[in-house]
């Protein structure tokens, strides 16, 4: 039995929490796309977040358009630190005394008054830990991720169960040309050989050379290496699908290996019924081909 380990390429996952003094969310959201596409946003003053994020994030997506929105706030701000600058202060207030003895006036400087004078005041600002918010953003990060690749697990699940199912009905269909084949080439080759002596009428004909010739022009019907390589390519494609790897663009490709015997099989067949089979086949072909393009 065959356990799929496909993974589709649409999945969502989000994770919030509060580390320390931060809370930090992470959103995962992704749709079908050829190659891996990521779209990250981080805020503006934590542009040193963006590649570490997206790197921890390439080893669980190849394939698929993600769009990855990353949250910091902070919930008590202390980056800024604010120093006096005593010397100054003592400038100013010393100007004011001699401003107040100078023209007799009152000398009412107070605090309120010298915070006027922001030049006094040194506001320096404190930049956080590169590495340990980088730490948070991670683990933070992984959760989503995890919580993002289930979905696309269960997801990816549905659609191989779907494939595999239509894989094998397109295995039971070969097998009924598998046994109608034969005799089709049979029925061939027969009333082409009646055909060639009734052309000839009373001429004389090498016979074995008749025979040699209507055994080859009744060969060229034979689909037996295609059903051969076809029967390959249904069990290779159930071995795909029980690899942990992405399995994408293996199985795009081997798709188109199995169309293309599918349609020489019909082009050389002469047979009603494996012409109906043939149909049917490729029906359940291209509604593989439509699940596929959402496997990773």
């Amino acid at each position: 039995m065959v356990i799929p380990m496909a993974k589709s390429m649409t999945g969502f996952g989000r994770s919030q929490q509060t580390i320390d003094n931060f809370d930090i969310s992470v959103e995962i959201k992704s749709v079908n796309h050829r190659y891996a596409d990521f779209n990250l946003r981080v805020p503006r003053h934590y542009a040193f977040l963006e590649e570490p994020v997206k790197a921890r994030l390439k080893a669980s997506i190849s394939r698929g358009k993600a769009d990855v929105y990353v949250s910091v706030h902070k919930q008590l701000d202390d980056s800024k630190q604010i120093t006096l600058n005593t010397a100054l202060a003592k400038s100013y207030i010393d100007a004011a005394e001699q401003l107040a003895q100078d023209f007799g006036l009152e000398n009412d400087v107070t605090v309120s008054t010298m915070t006027r004078f922001a030049d006094i005041f040194d506001v320096t600002h404190k930049e956080d830990d590169e590495s340990e918010l980088l730490a948070r953003v991670l683990a933070v990060t992984d959760a989503a991720a995890l919580e993002f690749s289930d979905m696309r697990a269960r997801e990816g699940e549905k659609l191989a169960a779907d494939m595999l199912m239509r894989n094998a009905l397109v295995r039971d269909d070969l097998a009924k040309i598998e046994e109608i084949a034969p005799q089709t080439v049979a029925e061939y080759r027969e009333k082409l050989e009646l055909r060639i002596r009734d052309l000839l009428g009373d001429a004389k004909a090498d016979e074995g050379r008749l025979l040699t010739e209507v055994a080859i022009f009744a060969d060229k019907l034979s689909v037996t290496e295609e059903i051969i390589r076809l029967k390959s390519h249904l069990g290779e494609f159930e071995r795909i699908m029980a690899q942990p790897d992405a399995i994408g663009r293996k199985l795009d490709f081997l798709l188109q290996e199995m169309n293309r015997e599918v349609n020489t099989i019909g082009s050389k067949s002469n047979n009603l019924d494996i012409a109906r089979i043939v149909v049917n086949m490729k029906a359940e072909l291209e509604k593989i081909r439509e699940q596929l393009q959402n496997i990773e």
